[in-house]
């Protein structure tokens, strides 16, 4: 290949990148607009990364929790999106050579895009809307792009004969004149001793001539004009998409939601729950501040008007109840924490809120559970499905449908209109957000969501603690320092809280007031005398059962974290 036509390989290659990425962004627009009209969770883009979180291997979720943290979803779709724009360019590419091949590379990401929307519990044909129309725009934009950049590359370079990018169908390019005009020696005599006549002057030099207009300004300015169309066509189908989407969503049927008198209403709460010690975890969690762990990209938007609940399976009869029909029930109020299994030692995933809701075991009771059930295979409306043992439900407990917390209905991202809350189990295997059904089923006739991908089938919560103060790499002054943080061990209470400085030996810390053995309890110890220099802390639980918190460390799958939660300070002289 030439330098000449290697450097038409790379220009074609660069008008080609450019026209993919903005048909991708014109596909994505339009398919953004469509499901913000009709169903926000039909999206590609989102129905593509809700397959790419149930297809991703264990270890990677793992990491990409522990990476990300709140933002793991996030960096789901921004990775999803790099992925889309890296394949677009591909096909701009390839459609700078052959505009069919173009059209076929994009139309094999619409069938990835319709196999993903399609697969979506409770998906049906009109799912198919947002990206059939997507690749549709992005189809008749690619075509209007690649055209437009081939007119303007023809314009500005020379092609060489036999080039690359001939079978793209670019028109011959030459950069104006005739070869008339082309400078040239005068002729020289013919014969030895002739002398030529001498020219008047000027006479044998080209006549100058007015520059002619390259033709490459009007097409690269038809190519700008068409790029900045894709642009403002993506923007406009992105923006309205989500706004659209927005005003679909149930916020203001929430905000109209009004709850009868709890039937058993949660106790005051004792003298001295929260500690007089700064950035230690409040014995109240504000719902904004609440832990979210779910398989969600996009938040479920349930209508309480439409919203019911199936309880069916191995019972006398099934049951449906509506969100009118729960609210008639006795309602129950109750302090209870809630702990995410994948928590590290230490970790941030847990949190402690009023709740109020229906008892499950009264509804499992009315269904009439028959002997043998052992498990409730309860369904979301986003097709998560948990394993909750029917033993713990039914041992007294206050295991709720849980439809308000900290005295408002529930958050949209906190399962409004209804929820499963048990105590003393993980929230994977006990409590099902945005709950629709319930089948009273035994373990080894159904494998729930988690259960399919490793982890156990049952998990009741590790006597675990946590220290908030002094945090990880903290400098405290010499003198008296407060060590404090939060202990947990949901249905069995806890019992006392010790803490060791440099593996030296343990102090018990005291332990602030609690309404009950389902929430966590606060603790501090106060460190006298910290001498200059840098320290490990450490600390450890013990529950009313007797059981201390294990130092043996162990991962979060398949069932909680466990070790000894430690920071490092710095302690200097003031």
């Amino acid at each position: 290949m030439t330098a000449r036509a290697g450097r038409t390989v790379r220009a074609g290659a660069a008008w080609g990148a450019v026209c993919g990425v903005l048909a991708a962004a014109v596909a994505i627009g339009i398919a953004q607009l469509f499901a913000g009209v009709s169903i926000p969770g039909a999206s590609p883009v989102i129905a593509v990364g809700q397959v790419a979180i149930n297809l991703t291997p264990l270890p990677v979720k793992n990491w990409a929790i522990s990476t990300f943290g709140a933002d793991d979803k996030n960096a789901l779709l921004t990775g999803v999106v790099v992925v889309v724009f890296l394949y677009a360019i591909v096909v701009g590419i390839v459609a700078m050579r052959r505009l069919l091949f173009g059209f076929i590379g994009l139309a094999i990401f619409a069938v990835i895009g319709l196999a993903a929307a399609l697969t979506r519990p409770n998906a049906t044909a009109w799912w198919a809307l947002p990206t059939v129309v997507g690749a549709l725009a992005g189809a008749f934009a690619l075509w209007r792009l690649v055209i437009a950049a081939r007119r303007a590359m023809s314009g500005s370079a020379a092609r060489a004969p036999g080039a690359p990018w001939a079978s793209g169908g670019l028109p011959p390019i030459v950069f104006g004149g005739s070869r008339g005009d082309e400078l040239r020696a005068p002729d020289l005599p013919d014969a030895p001793g002739e002398v030529a006549a001498p020219e008047p002057p000027g006479a044998n030099v080209p006549a100058l001539r007015a520059p002619e207009r390259s033709p490459a300004a009007p097409a690269r300015r038809a190519f700008l004009l068409t790029a900045g169309a894709a642009v403002a066509v993506a923007a406009v189908g992105e923006v309205g998409g989500r706004q659209l989407a927005t005003r679909r969503n149930v916020s203001v049927a929430r905000s109209a939601v009004r709850f009868p008198r709890a039937t058993v209403t949660a106790p005051p709460l004792p003298t001295g729950v929260n500690l007089p010690v700064p950035g230690i975890s409040p014995f109240i969690t504000p719902n904004s501040q609440f832990y979210r762990v779910d398989i969600d990209l996009l938040v479920p938007q349930v209508d309480p008007s439409n919203w019911q609940l199936h309880i069916h399976g191995m019972v006398n009869r099934e049951l449906t109840v509506t969100f009118d029909e729960l609210l008639k029930r006795p309602l129950i109020e109750d302090y209870i924490t809630l702990c995410c299994v994948s928590n590290p030692v230490g970790g941030p995933y847990i949190g402690n809120a009023k709740w109020l809701g229906a008892s499950l075991a009264s509804l499992l009771r009315q269904a009439g559970i028959q002997p043998g059930a052992s498990q409730l295979l309860c369904t979301s409306v986003d097709g998560f499905t948990s394993g909750t043992p029917v033993s713990v439900v039914m041992d007294g407990r206050d295991a709720l449908v849980a439809v308000a917390m900290n005295g408002s209905a529930l958050p949209q991202e906190h399962g409004f209109p209804a929820r499963l809350v048990v105590p003393g189990l993980y929230g994977y295997v006990s409590a099902c957000k945005w709950v629709t059904d319930i089948e009273v089923t035994t373990f080894a006739a159904a494998a729930p969501y988690w259960a399919q991908r490793g982890w156990s089938q049952q998990a009741p919560v590790k006597t675990e603690s946590r220290i908030d103060v002094p945090g990880p790499g903290s400098r405290v002054a010499a003198g008296r320092v407060a060590v404090a943080g939060v202990a947990w061990a949901q249905h069995k209470g806890i019992e006392a809280v010790e803490v060791q400085v440099d593996n030296g030996p343990w102090h018990e810390a005291t332990l602030a007031a609690v309404p009950n053995l389902d929430t966590w309890r606060q603790w501090v110890w106060q460190w006298e005398d910290a001498p200059v220099g840098q320290h490990t802390i450490q600390a450890r639980a013990t529950d009313k059962t007797g059981y201390t918190q294990t130092s043996l460390q162990a991962d979060v799958a398949p069932n909680g974290a466990s070790g000894y939660p430690s920071t490092q300070v710095t302690v200097y002289k003031p």
